[in-house]
């Protein structure tokens, strides 16, 4: 049995109809820089970063070093009631990099588990207050923070999360401010309309709402959205108002991938608690924190049988080989400034995809914040009008894009760019040229189909 057999056989995959995989498979062997290779020696550019992970290319010297010298020492120990290392090591560099208020790190393994943790301490943070009211949340329509139960309950995606609506805790949602699909298109107007919105939901239920989670300055899996100027920080400004924590999600925006070390920084926006990942370890090792402030922590800090202690904790919590290659990966940031060259590159990449993609007849919107990127395919540009949902012009267009040498993924008829961030301008204007000649082809196809359908 060959592996694609061994592979259709066994495996489950992630967010994947399993029969879509049996018709075509794929499976990668092994990668350098920012493209990958299959079993049958078929390379593609990495242009989603393995669903947004890497940042300095794979293969990183530096990075596979740190985690041979770490190899050496030690691959695990426990973090519960003890501490190594590299964690601590960590712990310290991550502070420094974070907004001011954010002084303590909880490690998990994955950004899902990072906004879970969240929520719970924000939970029982009013609890150890003595405010039992507060119990509710409040998070974004369209929103998503990963699939554990608590934090699909501060999810709204209906595609991804309505099957499980039995098993979700209730809470408030607010509206998301979408500029290209708002009636005006101002985003002014978008902003203002939404942030009151909230606004009311705070007047009338705060004494209730413990916390409200948003994702930091873009909406990833809910179609790229990416937030009008000032959006965030009045959001920031409500909470504060009516007295509600407020947890920001960077795992898919943090580390770099808008042009700065969170996105969060663009509005100088200090989250009482923030969950990061992904980009964390460079994109090697599932390490994820939740960040939250002195103030949070102290009211966990007491005599044992007060039983204010956080009871929440996973086997692999503060791994050394993941901390350690974690700690690499700051230094490269520093060293190589990372951050700096992608928010350099980002007006690059705008110009790119304006001059390639914005006339393309089935391009309704391409929407941009540093290295992160969605173009939203329209079967009329002029209405607005989507594509049929069977219609999959998105999925489609991304095997079109494999076929010619590129990897990402869809949201939707939204087409996700978020290459590694170490990309080059003359790398990132190819993968682009591999992304137009894709969407054309599939969107003309498709457009062609269903005007002789509609016939």
């Amino acid at each position: 049995m060959n592996l694609i057999e061994k592979s259709k056989k066994h495996l489950w995959l992630p967010f994947t109809q399993m029969k879509d995989y049996d018709e075509d498979p794929l499976i990668i062997e092994s990668g350098e820089g920012i493209k990958v290779k299959d079993i049958d020696g078929n390379e593609y550019y990495d242009a989603f970063s393995s669903v947004w992970l890497n940042v300095h290319g794979h293969r990183k010297k530096e990075l596979d070093d740190a985690i041979r010298e770490q190899l050496d020492k030690i691959a695990h120990s426990t973090l519960l009631g003890m501490t190594n290392v590299p964690a601590t090591e960590l712990a310290e560099k991550l502070v420094t990099i974070a907004p001011a208020p954010l002084t303590r790190v909880f490690y998990s393994d994955s950004g899902a588990e990072a906004v879970e943790i969240a929520v719970k301490m924000a939970y029982q943070y009013w609890q150890n207050k003595g405010r039992e009211k507060k119990q509710k949340f409040i998070s974004v329509k369209n929103g998503y923070h990963g699939d554990t139960i608590g934090a699909v309950s501060v999810g709204a995606i209906d595609i991804f999360h309505q099957v499980y609506g039995p098993l979700m805790f209730k809470g408030f949602k607010m509206p998301v401010p979408n500029v290209y699909r708002h009636e005006t298109g101002d985003p002014i107007a978008c902003r203002d309309e939404c942030l009151q919105g909230l606004e009311d939901v705070l007047k009338e239920h705060h004494d209730e709402i413990a916390g409200l989670t948003i994702e930091s300055m873009v909406q990833g899996a809910g179609g790229m959205i990416v937030m009008p100027e000032g959006f965030l920080s009045g959001v920031r400004e409500l909470c504060t108002k009516y007295d509600v924590l407020m947890i920001v999600d960077e795992v898919a925006t943090g580390f770099g991938r808008t042009g700065a070390m969170f996105a969060c920084n663009h509005e100088d926006v200090e989250p009482d608690l923030m969950a990061a990942g992904k980009g964390i370890t460079g994109g090697y090792l599932p390490i994820a924190i939740t960040y939250t402030t002195e103030e949070i922590y102290e009211a966990f800090y007491d005599d044992y049988e007060n039983l204010k202690t956080f009871f929440h904790g996973h086997s692999y919590t503060g791994n050394q080989l993941g901390c350690a290659v974690a700690i690499e990966n700051l230094r490269l940031f520093e060293s190589e400034r990372i951050v700096e060259g992608v928010a350099r590159r980002a007006d690059r990449l705008k110009k790119i995809l304006d001059e390639e993609l914005k006339d393309l007849d089935h391009v309704g919107d391409s929407r941009q914040l540093g290295f992160m990127c969605g173009i939203e395919l329209v079967q009329n540009k002029e209405t607005k009008e989507s594509f049929p949902f069977e219609s999959r012009v998105g999925y489609k267009s991304s095997l079109k894009m494999r076929e010619l040498g590129l990897l990402t993924r869809p949201t939707g008829d939204v087409v996700v760019f978020m290459p590694p961030l170490v990309s080059t301008e003359a790398q990132l204007r190819e993968m682009i040229l591999i992304m137009k000649e894709a969407i054309s082809y599939v969107t003309e196809k498709e457009a062609a189909h269903l005007a002789q359908y509609q016939e």
